[in-house]
């Protein structure tokens, strides 16, 4: 049996609709992550001898006239598809998974992601077309079903799968969450059969980068962060520090171009003693001195940790700074204190490490005043980088029930994204509109890149790094418009 794994053009704006983002969108800055979950399950698919396919139609900016000439050339009739959604693509996902059943009508037709998962009866009933959700952590859920359509089985006993049967949706028994991540293939393996690396983009990151996942699960319970909630649980669960380490090795043999690695774990540095496990081991096979690499990690990072990262050729950390008021913090359950955020900003400076600091407004308790107190806090920071964003609430997390108990959401996914694919500010409080939000986004991004300080530590950055200035150049390349608007 063929397997084809799709990540579907978007049908509003047919470009780089990156929806692996935290906000799916088309980003300003030309961000285009790999879509990482549907490329470790369809690694695990090929690893056990099926013969696979993946389309990434955002990477090619195909529309889906072209999407589905593509598919000609390889599926059968019987091939079962499987589709990556998200929130605000998701009638354009279901539109797309339509037309791939006229055009193959004994295909069966999975969805996968966050979106499906925390709406799987709404999303069935949208489109019929659609045969099964793959809820959760999907690996194996897909794999599992492969088999029993091969095989001509029944599918009533693939755990984490929810499926049409005649008028009735019917939902197996869930999935537990898989502990032996070692056994997944690595991403870079399947990357280099199958993508290229020039068509993604991470603006924090060197270009060409890879991403790649260390761990899957959070322990934090931030009400808003929507991976941890619907896909993969608060228990971290990790790759070995040989396995991690090998894929670096791997990384350093066969992409030759590529300069910078991308950890995408919710948080890489959850567990002390394994990042210095896999530190001490970047350094022992000299794999510091081939590229940096970069990761996020929250803001009770301790010094002595920031060092060892920094000596195994860790640039960057990334971490979820939100907001600078203490009550807000408690009330998006983010288990950080803003005195841990100050000793974060000096340690990493003091380490010699960069920050790209995320902040988000919108919150429970956010008011004019509160939003203006963490630009203060940001400029004064003077990070790296930073990012200004209004809370997007997506469904399956304690952020979205609170906005639509208290109707500050209409729970209409189109909203998410406008007409051309950038994404949208759905949330509007009395206190604060989404106009409003939006306004102070633009405005802080906007005074904290063109201060003379900021411009200046560009200048010198580019000046002691090359790939620093290239890569800078091409993420304002990217921004300017809305930056000078």
């Amino acid at each position: 049996m063929k397997v084809c794994f799709v990540n579907p053009p978007f049908k509003a704006a047919y470009g780089k609709f990156s929806r692996e983002s935290r906000s799916p969108a088309i980003g300003h800055s030309g961000v285009l992550y790999y879509p990482l979950w549907l490329i470790y399950a369809a690694a695990l698919t090929e690893q056990n001898g099926f013969d696979v396919s993946f389309l990434d139609a955002p990477a090619k900016q195909w529309n889906e006239d072209e999407c589905l000439t593509h598919i000609q050339q390889f599926a059968l009739d019987d091939v079962l598809f499987v589709l990556d959604t998200s929130t605000p693509s998701i009638h354009s996902d279901l539109e797309f998974a339509a037309s791939l059943k006229r055009s193959y009508p004994n295909s069966f037709i999975v969805l996968v992601g966050t979106h499906p998962t925390a709406t799987v009866v709404e999303t069935m009933e949208a489109e019929k077309s659609v045969d099964a959700i793959a809820r959760g952590e999907y690996d194996f859920t897909i794999l599992e079903l492969a088999k029993s359509l091969a095989a001509e089985k029944q599918i009533g006993a693939v755990a984490g799968l929810s499926y049409r049967s005649g008028d009735n949706i019917i939902h197996n028994n869930d999935r537990d969450p898989i502990d032996e991540l070692d056994q997944i293939p690595m991403a870079s393996k399947f990357i280099k059969k199958h993508l290229d690396v020039y068509d993604y983009v991470f603006p924090a990151a060197t270009y060409p980068a890879i991403q790649l996942f260390t761990g899957r699960g959070c322990p934090a319970r931030c009400n808003y962060c929507v991976y941890p909630q619907v896909m993969h649980g608060h228990r971290y669960r990790k790759r070995s520090a040989q396995n991690v380490v090998e894929e670096f090795q791997y990384i350093a043999t066969n992409f030759p171009d590529v300069k910078e690695i991308v950890i995408e774990d919710d948080t890489f540095t959850v567990e002390k003693k394994r990042v210095f496990e896999i530190c001490e081991m970047l350094i022992a096979n000299n794999l510091h001195t081939r590229f940096k690499w970069l990761c996020n990690a929250r803001v009770d990072l301790d010094y002595e940790t920031m060092k060892i990262m920094k000596k195994a050729g860790c640039r960057l950390l990334i971490p979820g700074v939100e907001s600078f008021n203490q009550e807000i913090l408690k009330n998006i359950k983010k288990g950080t204190t803003i005195k841990q955020i100050e000793e974060y900003m000096a340690n990493a400076r003091k380490a010699g490490l960069l920050v790209h600091a995320c902040y988000m407004v919108g919150n429970s308790g956010e008011t004019k005043e509160t939003m203006q107190k963490t630009l203060e806090a940001a400029l004064r920071f003077n990070t790296d980088t930073a990012q200004f964003f209004p809370l997007v609430p997506y469904p399956g997390t304690e952020a979205y029930d609170w906005a639509k108990a208290n109707g500050y959401i209409t729970g209409n996914y189109e909203d998410y994204c406008h007409e051309d694919g950038t994404v949208s500010c759905v949330l509007n409080r009395p206190e604060l509109s989404a106009d409003e939000l939006v306004e102070f986004c633009t405005m802080a991004r906007r005074k904290y890149y063109l201060r003379p300080r900021y411009i200046l530590h560009r200048i010198y950055m580019g000046l002691t790094d090359f790939n620093d200035l290239k890569r800078a150049l091409k993420a304002f390349g990217k921004i300017r418009k809305t930056l000078l608007r």
